[in-house]
């Protein structure tokens, strides 16, 4: 009788053996063909109560590593205790109106000179009642290079004091060359000063740098390129005149940027249009767009006005828009006409 009972337990014994070898070894098949499992939450629940209650659980694990269950254990304790601690809306630090919290990056990104005590005290004059300490917190953390202020300001706060100058050519109906000198402004995209000829010289140029700065309305910079036509009489003319001549690059014209895009501006929208006869008839085109293009023309640069400042016309209770004609009706300004 015992020996019947051992003999079926080590039958019982092997045959758990073997299963569990078969076993392993259909999961190991599977891991073949299929590298990640889906695991759902219901299993990662049974491996964390299995691995709390049985020591040996860490040999039976084949689909995941042991550190993933212990993994999953911390991100249910973590969940579970954030649950507890939930705000229940009540008692506790109010929260900060998310429009202060808009205002201070905005300021802190707009105005770069700017501490906690500056702006605090701007949101203050808004009628914000806030903490210094609070807007110190909210304000975006600086780096140390960006501290100061920023290229666009650089450049916007010296527009003024800087233009810049360039020649393009214009064919003739008797397939001549007729050589156009723009001087323009960068403050308001301003055209000061225009000519036209057919044999530019220093000198030519040099008069046409005079006539467009007259007296002590010179500007403190000049940006122009490489071209042979600025000879040694038209710099130190320049020079005299108090002005300091920026140089391009050779065969770098996005550096002199402005006046590049006024020249592709004048092509498109003026001279692609026309044939040209000669140089009065050149000057007189180039008059009338140029009129044009500062009294009536929109510009994206200067948040869509011209370099005139053109006023914005209230809309009457009554009347119809009226199209003007401009450059011999190449373009047009609207405006309101009132009814009669």
């Amino acid at each position: 009788m015992i020996l019947s009972n051992t003999y079926h337990s080590s039958s019982f014994l092997t045959s758990l053996i073997l299963q569990n070898i078969a076993l392993r070894q259909q999961i190991a098949v599977l891991k073949r063909g299929n590298k990640r499992p889906r695991i759902f939450r219901r299993d990662r629940f049974f491996w964390m109560l299995l691995a709390k209650f049985w020591k040996g659980w860490q040999r039976c694990l084949f689909i995941v590593q042991p550190n993933t269950v212990v993994r999953w254990q911390r991100k249910g304790f973590k969940l579970f205790w954030g649950y507890k601690s939930r705000r229940k809306g009540i008692g506790g630090r109010p929260l900060i109106d998310p429009q202060i919290r808009s205002l201070t990056r905005k300021m802190t990104k707009d105005n770069p000179l700017w501490g906690a005590p500056r702006i605090h005290g701007e949101l203050l004059k808004l009628g914000f009642e806030v903490s210094e300490r609070t807007v110190s917190e909210l304000m975006p953390k600086r780096s140390p290079d960006r501290s100061g202020q920023t290229w666009k300001t650089f450049l916007k706060n010296h527009l003024d004091s800087t233009c810049s100058m360039d020649f393009f050519t214009v064919p003739t109906i008797n397939f001549k060359i007729i050589y156009v000198l723009l001087i323009m402004s960068h403050d308001r995209r301003r055209i000061v000063h225009f000519n036209v000829t057919r044999n530019p010289t220093a000198t030519w140029t040099l008069q046409q740098i005079r006539e467009a700065f007259p007296w002590d309305t010179a500007p403190k910079y000049l940006i122009m390129d490489r071209d042979s036509i600025y000879g040694n009489v038209f710099r130190q003319g320049v020079a005299d005149m108090g002005i300091k001549q920026i140089v391009t690059a050779f065969k770098s014209p996005w550096q002199n940027g402005y006046v590049e895009r006024m020249v592709g501006t004048i092509r498109r929208d003026c001279l692609d249009h026309h044939i040209i006869l000669g140089e009065n008839h050149l000057r007189k085109v180039l008059t009338e767009y140029l009129d044009y293009y500062h009294q009536d023309r929109t510009h994206c640069g200067l948040d869509k006005d011209s370099p005139h400042h053109r006023e914005e016309e209230p809309k009457p209770s009554s009347g119809k828009i009226v199209a003007l004609p401009r450059c011999g009706g190449l373009h047009h300004r609207y405006t309101w006409q009132k009814a009669a």
